[in-house]
C-alpha cells in the first residue's frame, strides 16, 4: 500500500510540473482503462483512455480493442470522431446497410450526427485510435443493439 501510495505521489508531482512547464503529460497508466459496458458493447471489448478534453481542445482519445465479433452498439458522434487502426481489421457500417472494412494504418472519419456502429471481424481481434470530438460535454449518444445480420452484412 505504501509503495502505491508514493507511485501516485510521484504520478501527480510529475503531472504538476509538467503543467507549470506549460504542456501537460498523460504518463502511461495514469488513465482509465475499462472493459466495454454490455449495455453499449457486444462481445469483449477494452477501453484504454489516452487523454480527456480540456478547455481548448474539445477532444479525447482512446485505444479499443475488439476481440472477434465484438462491437459497439449503434451511436453517434455530436462533434464527430476518427477512427485509426492500429491492429488488425476493423469494421464499421451505417443505417443504409453499407460496411466498411478498413485495415491496419487506415483511417476513417465518422462525420457529426451519423448513426454507425464499429468492431472487429467475426475471427480476428482488432485495436483502434479513436479520437472523439466533444459537443455540450458529450463524445457519444448511444443507441440499441447491432443485429447478428447487420453486423454479418459485407
Amino acid at each position: 500500500m505504501k509503495k502505491l501510495i508514493l507511485i501516485m505521489a510521484v504520478l501527480a508531482f510529475a503531472a504538476v510540473a509538467y503543467a507549470e512547464q506549460g504542456q501537460v503529460a498523460y504518463l502511461q497508466g495514469t488513465q482509465k482503462s475499462f472493459k466495454g459496458p454490455a449495455e453499449y458493447f457486444t462481445g469483449d471489448v477494452t477501453v484504454d483512455m489516452l487523454f480527456p478534453p480540456n478547455e481548448t481542445a474539445q477532444y479525447s482519445g482512446a485505444y479499443v480493442t475488439f476481440q472477434p465479433g465484438a462491437r459497439t452498439n449503434w451511436h453517434l458522434h455530436p462533434a464527430g470522431q476518427h477512427m485509426i487502426v492500429t491492429d488488425g481489421v476493423a469494421l464499421t457500417g451505417t443505417r443504409d446497410g453499407k460496411v466498411i472494412e478498413f485495415h491496419e494504418g487506415e483511417t476513417v472519419w465518422c462525420p457529426v450526427g451519423v448513426d454507425h456502429w464499429h468492431g472487429a471481424t467475426p475471427d480476428a481481434p482488432m485495436t483502434h485510435l479513436v479520437i472523439s470530438g466533444v459537443k455540450d460535454g458529450k463524445a457519444v449518444v448511444w443507441k440499441e443493439k447491432v443485429t447478428d445480420e447487420q453486423y454479418m452484412k459485407r
